[in-house]
């Protein structure tokens, strides 16, 4: 006689913000699935909506009441998560029929929201989930968080209140997570926390033993090397310009890291980065890209600039600029200062005019992308290694190792249909615009 299984609910899920926020949501669904949740593509499927908020700045905080309104609207059952969560207040006074409310990585609570809110009926035969776990980046890349928080207090940025300090995961556990996603098909690990650079501080870099033998210390450098060990491609987001980050460019050099850096400087004038509460001694870190080129031509450095800061002045900004002329760094992103509710930087005097900071921003893109131009045409004629995102009968898109997805540019294929995703393939270079590449598989 056959076993009629029971029908389990259905859980949407709408991830906003940054990768952080999308490894949050990957676990919840994972515990989630583990208990033999199904999940829906859609709100009508659904039987709750989780929506995963981001809370970092007032427009992202605009776009999480949007997305909130309209699973209400949609489906009428929704449990609110993330970064927004520390705002019940506001949510509440917008949307009192929100069925719950919790914090950022707060996964027990989100997880027993949606146990209240459409109970699990019982059956054994339900709890089934993948090793690797629910993700929700394509198979051949998967974000790798390592640690909660952080320990800086920048004036502009909310992130301690919101997800306090540091707090690192032992590193055995993440190299467990590491050889099941590999091992699940993951070809490239994004590393990513609020501050990779401070992986291991508060733990104070003590020593754990690995699985197999041997052992493995709570530091950057040593989890670098590790995880280099594991999976053909690491990508290093979020890093800092400690003086340890030198140690990591040998393992680049060595091929157990990608060559590229993604370090948030936020600015190069001395005047600008003290008021913003961050460390930089701009002449130093100009010195140090210049010996990581020496030891690795290839390297890309990607970082992000805010343009516009309170008391940025006219000198100020022409100082950044200069700076990047001289860094000639591969990737930039800028982005208009814009005040946070609780931010220390809106207490600044002399804040930007809205105009003038349009205008820099305007100046500080063209000058990057000119940068840009110049830096890809030099990859014309190279054969670079490229991982395939995508496959379609008229070529493939994919990324060098200069390039993580979604925030850097992508190199075009032609005669690329027989590819698959996650093939890691030579690619002749044959054209190069600001931002991306051409070519064709060797």
């Amino acid at each position: 006689m056959a076993t009629i299984l029971p029908s389990p609910p259905r859980v949407g899920m709408v991830s906003l913000g940054c990768p952080k926020n999308l490894v949050d949501s990957e676990r919840i669904l994972t515990q989630l699935r583990s208990d033999g949740y199904q999940m829906s593509p859609d709100y009508a499927g659904a039987d709750v909506v989780l929506v995963n908020t981001c809370g970092f700045l007032d427009s992202a905080k605009e776009e999480s009441l949007d997305a909130i309104g309209e699973a209400i609207a949609e489906n009428g059952r929704v449990i609110v998560t993330g970064c927004m969560g520390k705002e019940a207040e506001t949510i509440r006074a917008r949307f009192p029929g929100v069925l719950a409310i919790t914090g950022a990585h707060e996964y027990e609570q989100v997880v027993g929201a949606v146990r209240e809110a459409a109970p699990m009926p019982p059956s054994a035969f339900l709890n089934l989930v993948p090793d690797a776990g629910l993700k929700l980046t394509p198979r051949h890349y998967s974000y790798l968080k390592i640690s909660e928080g952080c320990n800086h207090r920048c004036s502009f940025c909310i992130i301690p209140s919101l997800r306090g300090d540091l707090v690192s995961r032992r590193p055995d556990a993440i190299l467990r997570e590491a050889e099941k996603l590999v091992a699940a098909g993951t070809k490239e690990l994004l590393v990513i926390s609020q501050d990779t650079s401070a992986y291991g501080v508060d733990m104070r870099h003590s020593v754990w033993p690995l699985k197999g033998g041997g052992e493995v210390r709570a530091h950057m450098t040593d989890l670098s090397r590790e995880l280099g060990k594991i999976a053909p491609w690491v990508r290093l987001h979020y890093v800092y310009p400690y003086p340890h980050v030198d140690h990591v460019i040998p393992l680049m050099a060595d091929g157990l890291v990608l060559p590229y850096l993604d370090i948030p400087f936020q600015h190069a004038s001395p005047a600008v980065l003290k008021r913003m509460k961050r460390p930089g001694n701009d002449a130093k870190v100009l010195q140090r890209i210049h010996n990581w080129r020496a030891l690795v031509p290839d390297i890309a450095i990607r970082s992000t600039f805010v343009v516009g800061f309170p008391g940025e002045t006219e000198e100020d900004f022409q100082y950044l600029l200069d700076w990047l002329d001289e860094a000639q760094l591969d990737r930039v992103g800028a982005f208009r200062f814009e005040p946070v509710e609780g931010a220390a930087a809106n207490l600044l005097p002399d804040h930007v005019p809205e105009e003038v900071k349009e205008e820099r921003y305007a100046r500080i893109m063209e000058r990057t992308a000119a940068i840009s131009t110049a830096k890809l045409a030099r990859r014309v004629g190279r054969t670079l290694d490229v991982i395939i995102d995508a496959v379609d009968e008229d070529g493939a898109t994919g990324r060098s190792k200069a390039d993580a997805p979604e925030i850097d540019g992508e190199v075009f294929l032609r005669d690329a249909g027989h590819l698959t995703l996650g093939d890691i393939v030579p690619v002749l270079i044959e054209d190069a615009d600001a931002h991306d590449l051409y070519g064709v598989p060797v």
